[in-house]
């Protein structure tokens, strides 16, 4: 699975992404992040992707927030 999962690098503060959370994170109070898609660096993703960001492996999860899955090797 992991070999098709795109590397997008590390967050740019210049272009939109998304917030990244832990799998323990309660996004119940965040409304305000609600969205159909995921952003990183500037691009979009749809709901249930998974991108590299270095040695984490993200998914972007139903309000359009990453989730943080685990580590990938380099």
């Amino acid at each position: 699975m992991v070999d098709h999962v795109p590397q997008v690098g590390a967050p740019d503060p210049e272009l939109r992404t998304s917030p990244i959370v832990d799998e323990d994170t309660d996004l119940s109070l965040d409304l305000e992040l609600e969205s159909g898609v995921c952003y990183f660096n500037g691009a979009t993703y749809p709901i249930g992707r998974y991108v590299r960001s270095g040695s984490e492996l993200l998914r972007c999860v139903g309000r359009g927030v990453w989730m943080r899955v685990g580590e990938t090797q380099p």
